[in-house]
């Protein structure tokens, strides 16, 4: 018996280390004092400071106009990808081209987006970030929504064209009604990478049209303070049930298979 309990060891020190400095970090967005290191006593008044700071309010919608038009991007052209991967391409080499971007090293996309800006003589802005963040964004809506076609019940589908119905008649009220826990959930992921992507914003955005994340990185450069732990609290929270109702909806796809 005490063998058994010592094999749960090193998987709850894991998660110790990896969630202690979250742990902390939340706990001190909520000091009183302005020390990110030691705690003056219990207040809310760095969140106070975020409404009236004007640089992260900015970032902030830059980052929700970023985060839904790549979502929805995202969410057509992975669904589209991930019925044409399923239904109509028998290669291995283009199902794993499709889903590459969501594979590649964030550095190594993001040069080489930039160099295709450069290339085709784009301006940068949020329009840039935006295709940039769809591009990787695709990939991963496609392999849920893939998922869901994996399981899908091909029968009704071909009922509807053996009754005259034309492919587009059947996609819309047959294949989309099917996916649409799928579609959901692969949304909800798309949305909840742009707004904490980094990296590729970092390269594809203009200097004047800052993201949040680059925002929080360039307020981190001169030190830590309670409000960046406040900011980062939100994004936590907001990442957390973003990602929880979309493995809820997953579950739910894979229920209803």
């Amino acid at each position: 018996m005490a063998r058994r309990r010592l094999i749960y060891v090193p998987f709850w020190a894991t998660y110790v280390f990896l969630y202690t400095p979250i742990v902390v970090l939340v706990v001190m967005s909520f000091n009183s004092g302005r020390s990110p290191y030691i705690f003056e006593g219990a207040s809310l008044k760095w969140y106070g400071r975020l409404a009236e700071d004007d640089t992260i309010l900015h970032g902030l919608v830059n980052t929700l106009i970023v985060a839904g038009g790549a979502t929805a991007l995202s969410t057509v052209l992975g669904t589209l990808l991930a019925v044409g991967m399923a239904r109509h391409s028998r290669s291995r080499l283009l199902d794993a081209l499709g889903l590459l971007p969501a594979i590649l090293p964030d550095i190594v996309l993001a040069i080489g987006l930039l160099m295709f800006y450069v290339m085709v003589k784009m301006t940068l802005g949020l329009h840039s970030v935006i295709l940039a963040h769809t591009v990787f964004g695709m990939a991963f809506v496609a392999a849920v929504v893939r998922t869901r076609l994996a399981h899908a019940d091909t029968s009704l589908e071909e009922a509807s064209r053996d009754l005259g119905a034309t492919p587009l008649a059947t996609f819309v009220r047959i294949t989309l009604p099917t996916l649409a826990p799928g579609i959901a959930a692969g949304a909800l992921l798309a949305f909840t990478l742009s707004i904490d992507e980094f990296v590729i914003a970092f390269f594809t955005a203009a200097p004047t049209e800052p993201t949040l994340p680059i925002v929080i990185y360039s307020m981190v450069r001169f030190g830590v303070t309670p409000e960046i732990n406040a900011l980062a609290t939100i994004l936590l929270a907001v990442s957390f049930t973003v990602v929880i109702v979309a493995q809820r909806m997953t579950r739910l796809t894979e229920s209803l298979s």
